[in-house]
This record gives C-alpha cells, structure tokens and sequence, in this order.
C-alpha cells in the first residue's frame, strides 16, 4: 500500500520516541508539518532557525538522544546552520530535516535556491560541520536515509547530521513497506570498550604515579559517566581538574574536584595539572582555551607529564598531545572497566593526596575571600560576582543553568559551584552568541520538572529576543537573567587592554552608554519583565521570578569588567607581543 511519504516521516518519528521537533516553517516543509498536526509529536514554532537549533542542542543534552529540526532552504537552512555548527563542535547529536527546491526544477534556479557554483547543493553548505549530509534523489531512498542518519548522529562521537529533501519527494507516494522495513535495522550502535589488559595498564600507571590528575572533558557527560568515574575517582584518590565543557562531571564541592584549567583557569588549578607526572584526560580535546594555548609553562607541561587519552574518536588522541596511552573507547563502559580491575588489583583503594585535599579547602577559601569584596558589593550597576553568586544561593543544586559567552561562560567556569552532572549547557567550541537564551527552551522542554535559568549577555540576548515569542505561545517557563554591561563585554576589554580603545564594542548614543528595557521589551511579548534598579533588589526578584513558574526576563544592569585569569592566551602575545598585558589576574 502507498502513502505520502510525509506521512510516513512523520509515523517513523513517532516510533523513534520523538515528542518534540523544533523549526520553521517554509513553502517546502508544510506538507510534513501538516501531518505533524494530527501527530503525538510537539512542534516547536520559533521565530528564527538559529533558536530551533540551539534549542534543540539544549533538548538533546539533556535527553541525551538526537533531537529534531525542521528547516526551510536557503535562508532558513543558512540561519539555523550556526546553531547546528555549534552542536558539531560540542558532540549534541541532532538530525536537521530540511526541504529543498523540487527536484526537478534543479538547474532552473528555482525560488531561495543557493546555487552559484552546483545546480541542487544546498546540503553542501553543511559539509564542513556536520557528520553527514544526504540529499534525497529518490523517494525510495528517504527511509534508508532517515535511519542512517539517526544511526550515524548517535553512534561513536555524537554530533549534528543534514537530511535535504527535495519538496516535491515530501508529496510523493511511497509504499509503506520502505518504511516498515526500518524496524528490522540497527537501532542502537553498541560502542567499544576498553579491554582488561590495557584497563589495567591504565590502573597500575595511576596507582603508581606520584601526582596523577584526571582531566575530563564533554564527552565524560555525553557518555552519562559521570557516577562511574566518581567510583574511580574515590577508590584511588585522584584530584579532577576539567574543561569548560567538563564543569560538573565530579561535583564543584567534592573534596577532589580541583576545578577549570586554562585561561580563565587559576593558578591553583594550572599548577596541579602542569606539575601532574600522569594526566588521565577522558572526554577531551586539550582544546586551546583549557590549554592556555598550548604553551608548556602554563597549563600542561607534555612530554615531561606522561598523557593516558580515553575518547570516542581515534581522532583526538594524540592530536594537541603526545600520548603515552590512548584508547579508543565509550567512556562509561571504560570506566566501568577500570573500576573492575582497580578493585581486584587494589581492593583496598588507594590511601593519598591528604595534603592536596587540604589545598583545596585552603584554594576555595582563598578564591572566595578574594571575590568577597565584589561579591558583597552594593554597587550598581552590579558587580558580575555578585550576580553569580546570589543566582547560585538561589538554585536548587539539580537546576539547569545555560550560559552564553562572556562573564556567564568564563565566570561561570571559574567560580559558579556545579553540583549535578550535565547539568550547565554552555556553547563550548563555537562559543555562540545566542546560544544561552534558546538552548533553555530545549533544556526546559526536555526537563520541564527542574528548574531552569539561562545567565546572557545584553549582546547575547539581543540576538534572538524573540525566544520570548516561543516561551509564551509554548508555556516554557525559563527565567532569563540578562547581565547587561551595555556592551561586546569581553572584546572590549580585550580592545581596551591591547589598543586602549573599545571603539566597536561598546553600545552607546552621542557617547553615551545605551540599552534597550529588556524587561520591557519581555512585557511586548507578553512575558513578565523586571527591570533591577539596585543590587539589594536582584536576589529576590530572581527567587520571585522562580517561584512563579512562567517566563521570566530579568534585565540586571553590569558593570564592565572583564574575567580575572591567571591562563594565558595567545591572541594576547599576537596583539601586544612585548607588552605585560596578557593576563587580567585575580584580585
């Protein structure tokens, strides 16, 4: 029997356990959104792609399962493709399905068709980024295709895949038993482990190294191993720095939780891991921002500390570092696997770092007695520490936090304590603008019984307000703390240090600082809006906003100051190579 092939789209989403699609229409996706109207699957309706494909980077991190999005070509493609480039960099698996001029128009250059330089390529402009990108050419194909790409999104190193789909295929008839065949294949790639022989290499060379330091990055959380790598973290006593994306994997106020390394890393934290004798990374890249770029007297000190490298893609071992030890392996199974061989060769554990376990209540103390000032300060505009710290006081320990770029990313890695694994959604790779305020609608769909605040620049948030527009017609209530600096905060401090001037970066009329109301803007569209007059006000506004379970916009004025760090980067010996301005040191 035949049928439309939207139709059966649609019904083979339903079988996957799909319940959300996030996306916008266009004349070459209606007639799959459509059937989605008499489906069990949720459309999300945005007002631009590129919240479609941050929220649905948010929903996947924390479904842990590949999210949805539908797209219009062209311009819809186009803007929906940085937030699709920033799952790729950050490993969130998500199959983006978009309509494309019909197929037999190809070469005719047909309405929103990008073809400068191939006839019916539209999908190419994914290819940098994405792990696969399939045009459909036939209708036959689409079913093989469509299982093909949620196999490939999910499997080995997450990330985001394209499906183009030729709008005149959506309206073809095909038989069903395409289709019906798909529940035959794979569902679930198995992924590897890490073998008992090499698991106890790995074991004997971290019970044996005098200043061993695990170092974990994203993919510890995309692979939910986070309780398994607790297990061995206690049973041999290791101190955990991490990545950016690695924030929370051991909780911020474990006693072996040493915290970010890199440039807006501390000193504390550089020296343990640069001084290690054994680094274990799992689940990272040695990305240069955790890095300090790379250079051996900052952050990591290779070859003299000997590397063991745990990831899912072969890719990444040994690409920033020697490698003394690398596997390929899922995180979770390989902890798993060292855990069993860490208690058979130590059944007892591992009895050290007493001492370091005293530096770091002694470090934590000291950061914090270094930021009080700020952090208690009246000032207003506010002081970013302030504002970090009375957001933590207020959230349940399980909240979902997502940040954007600037204070709310660097800040937050610094000094904003994480409790539960996964539980920060930050664009770590690709660092997007925008990311914060739609990547909290997915987060909030996906979790609609935990509390989620989304911490945004001005700049960030100006972006895409019209998230607004999805979280009231939606019922999604996320609060939104806007830190409003009034400004490209980071650059311009970066500007400043290097050029003395912010010209560029700062938002400003006749020379005058300028804003728009956040909070009245929110009002526009229909959302409660607070606009915090003093720093006594925000705490209880945020608790406020909270409690009241819908939309929230808190338009919180900042003042400009950039990320204290003790890291170093490069970009700040390319600007002032013989100057002193690299760092911007804690206070």
């Amino acid at each position: 029997m035949k049928k439309l092939v939207s139709e059966q789209l649609v019904k083979y989403l339903e079988s996957r356990g799909v319940k959300h699609i996030f996306g916008l229409c266009g004349h070459t996706n209606i007639a799959v959104l459509a059937e989605l109207e008499k489906s069990t699957i949720k459309f999300i309706n945005v007002r631009h792609e590129q919240i479609a494909s941050h929220a649905a980077d948010g929903y996947a991190r924390v479904t842990k399962k590949a999210a949805v999005v539908l797209s219009h070509l062209g311009p819809g493609l186009t803007n929906a493709a940085t937030g699709v480039a920033n799952a790729a960099l950050d490993s969130t698996p998500m199959v983006v399905i978009a309509g494309d001029v019909p197929s037999y128009y190809y070469g005719k250059h047909p309405h929103q068709e990008v073809n400068m330089h191939a006839d019916g390529a539209q999908f190419e402009i994914y290819r940098p980024f994405v792990k696969r990108a399939w045009r459909v050419d036939q209708a036959e194909l689409f079913p093989e295709i469509l299982q093909k790409a949620f196999q490939l999104a999910e499997s080995g190193r997450p990330g985001p895949v394209l499906i183009s789909v030729p709008m005149d295929i959506f309206s073809k008839e095909i038989e069903e038993e395409g289709f019906k065949l798909l529940k035959h294949h794979t569902q679930v790639v198995e992924k590897p482990s890490l073998d008992e022989e090499t698991a106890a290499r790995i074991v004997k060379k971290l019970a044996d190294a005098k200043r061993p330091v695990l170092y974990v990055g994203g993919g510890v959380v995309l692979a939910d191993a986070a309780e398994e790598l607790r297990e061995i973290v206690e049973h041999m006593n290791i101190p955990v720095a991490h990545s950016l994306m690695g924030k929370g994997v051991l909780p911020d106020d474990h006693e072996l939780t040493l915290g970010m390394t890199g440039f807006w890393g501390t000193s504390f934290i550089n020296e343990q891991t640069k001084n290690a004798d054994y680094i274990f990374g799992a689940g990272t890249r040695f990305s240069e921002a955790d890095s300090s770029s790379w250079y051996d007297d900052v952050t990591f000190h290779f070859p003299k500390t000997k590397l063991i490298h745990i990831d899912i893609d072969s890719n990444e071992i040994g690409r920033n570092y020697p490698v003394e030890i690398g596997a390929v392996a899922d995180l979770k199974k390989a902890f798993i696997a060292l855990n069993r061989v860490a208690k058979r060769l130590y059944p007892d554990g591992i009895d050290r770092n007493h001492q370091l376990k005293e530096e770091i209540v002694s470090y934590r103390k000291l950061l914090r007695e270094r930021i009080s000032k700020n952090v208690h300060s009246a000032s207003f505009p506010m002081k970013p520490e302030r504002i970090l710290a009375e957001v933590r006081d207020v959230l349940p320990r399980d909240a979902y936090l997502t940040t954007d770029v600037g204070w709310n990313k660097n800040g937050v890695g610094q000094q904003f304590p994480i409790y539960t694994p996964g539980s920060i959604l930050t664009p770590g790779g690709f660092a997007t603008m925008g990311f914060g305020s739609s990547a909290a609608l997915g987060a909030k769909i996906a979790a609609p019984e935990k509390v989620v605040v989304s911490l945004i620049g001005d700049g960030g948030f100006g972006q895409n307000p019209s998230v607004l527009a999805t979280a009231k017609e939606e019922s999604i209530p996320v609060v939104w703390v806007v830190m409003n600096n009034s400004a490209f905060g980071t650059i311009a401090g970066l500007e400043m240090a290097h050029y003395d001037t912010t010209y560029g970066t700062r938002f400003q009329i006749d020379g005058n600082s300028y804003s728009p109301d956040f909070a009245a803007i929110a009002k526009g569209y229909g959302i409660k809006g607070i606009k915090i007059e003093n720093a006594e006000q925000f705490k209880g506004a945020l608790k406020e906003a909270i409690a009241a379970n819908e939309p929230v916009v808190l338009d919180v004025a900042m003042i400009n100051e950039p990320v204290p760090t003790d890291g170093k980067w490069n970009i700040n010996d390319i600007y002032s190579p013989d100057s002193e301005k690299s760092h911007v040191r804690i206070p």
